[in-house]
């Protein structure tokens, strides 16, 4: 058996493929068969005098989406998306799908396309998102792996959250009382992990209890966070910096035909390179004010100042040096402006907006308390992560990245329900 993306190894000769029919039409005697295999897509031409009767005669009762193998030859065709297509010499159903397949090709609403997800991944759209969507998830691997970063699983239920249990998903843990919430980041786990481990990163689905309908938002999403030791402000944002260009280089040279199927413009991607743009919140606020918004000087970043903000470049930005108050407990504060941390969120161009935050954290024991003092959280379902500045704190930095808003950006899509298989929303719980 071969597969599709491989055809053209095998040009003048007989080839078995196994897969699904996802359109065909007859002329006559020639019958055009599309078929797909998960790894890509051909034309099988058959013409009724080349194979028996009773295979011609189950192509007359095929049906989409029904799975089927074929045989035939590979010959070139300038015409066909990949440059080649088989003359069929031989055609078998493995199961014939039923009558009606559920999608069409009329237009659909966003609504039925999400009631019959589990089909409508059989989409070449989808197909093609999902692919890139696996190309980021490998280099990110693959860059963390060259660079010193070790893969490190923590928990998904947790005791408590980095910033408090408001936008958790809280559940009773057994019958003794105890709460439990679904984890939102992994975050203070990496930083255990990295007093062992030097630099280490986790990637896995992490949640949001936020009763947010936007675009950018889902209740179940995937996280990549990374924590390093001994790294500090400018580095981290360096590293974030080069993990970014990787990706996207990557997804340039290995997912052309995908990129093509979405009809992304990728002349914004080829300029997506080091050095990046770089902001400090008050430059930020300066700018947005003179494009016309009116956020205040101490506020945090809103969707609608990103895309605007983003529009202005093209190429990501970096805006660094929030107003603490506007930020979590664990951010390191700059000693040249103790008013503000030492931290940078990473804004996709296009106006796609945050797909990084990552900061310096705090490593002072006392200052750290003193923090979690002024943040109102107590200090028994810390006094684990307290430990941490008690027995051997460095200096440590980290970041963390949204997966399915990298895939949204890269892919050009407006909306992230696209860029994960089966998406989680406020008002959307199955299929």
């Amino acid at each position: 058996m071969a597969f599709i993306k491989d055809i053209g190894v095998y040009l003048g000769e007989e080839v078995e493929l196994k897969g699904w029919a996802y359109n065909f039409r007859s002329s006559g005697k020639i019958f055009f068969l599309q078929l797909r295999d998960g790894s890509g897509r051909v034309q099988v031409v058959y013409s009724n005098a080349s194979i028996p009767e009773d295979q011609w005669n189950a192509l007359q009762t095929l049906r989409i989406e029904s799975s089927v193998v074929v045989h035939g030859k590979v010959k070139e065709d300038s015409r066909s998306p990949s440059g080649f297509e088989l003359d069929g010499v031989s055609f078998e159903i493995v199961q014939l799908a039923g009558e009606e397949y559920p999608i069409s090709k009329k237009e659909h609403g966003p609504d039925f396309l999400l009631d019959e997800r589990h089909l409508w991944l059989r989409s070449e759209r989808q197909w093609a998102i999902l692919r890139v969507r696996d190309r980021i998830i490998t280099s990110t691997y693959e860059w963390m792996h060259e660079n010193g970063f070790v893969k490190f699983d923590t928990p998904i239920l947790t005791p408590t959250s980095c910033e408090g249990t408001t936008e958790l998903f809280e559940m009773d843990y057994f019958d003794d009382g105890v709460k439990a919430y679904l984890a939102q980041s992994g975050q203070l786990y990496l930083e255990a992990g990295i007093m062992s481990l030097g630099r280490a990163f986790d990637f896995g689905p992490v949640f949001r209890a936020e009763k947010s309908k936007t675009r950018r938002h889902l209740t179940e999403f995937w996280m990549m966070d990374a924590e390093a030791a001994f790294v500090e402000h400018d580095e981290n944002m360096k590293i974030q910096e080069e993990l970014i260009v990787r990706i996207v280089k990557d997804v340039l040279e290995k997912n052309s035909s995908e990129l093509k199927v979405l009809e992304r413009d990728i002349e914004p991607l080829k300029k997506v390179l080091a050095p990046f743009v770089r902001l400090t919140h008050v430059q930020a606020i300066e700018k947005l004010r003179g494009l016309g918004s009116d956020i205040g000087d101490r506020a945090d970043l809103g969707a609608d100042d990103e895309t605007l903000l983003t529009q202005q470049f093209d190429r990501p930005i970096f805006i660094e040096k929030y107003p603490a108050e506007v930020k979590a407990f664990y951010m390191k504060r700059d000693p040249n402006a103790p008013n503000l941390v030492l931290n940078n969120d990473l804004l996709a161009p296009e106006g796609y907006g945050e797909i990084i935050g990552g900061s310096q954290r705090e490593d002072d024991l006392d200052t750290l308390l003193q923090r979690m003092k002024e943040h109102n959280l107590p200090l028994e379902p810390f006094e684990w992560y307290v430990d941490l500045r008690r027995f051997g704190s460095v200096p440590h930095s980290g970041f963390g990245f949204g997966l399915e808003r990298i895939v949204g950006w890269i892919c050009g899509l407006h909306h992230v329900r696209e860029t994960i298989p089966f998406p989680r929303m406020i008002n959307r719980l199955k299929p």
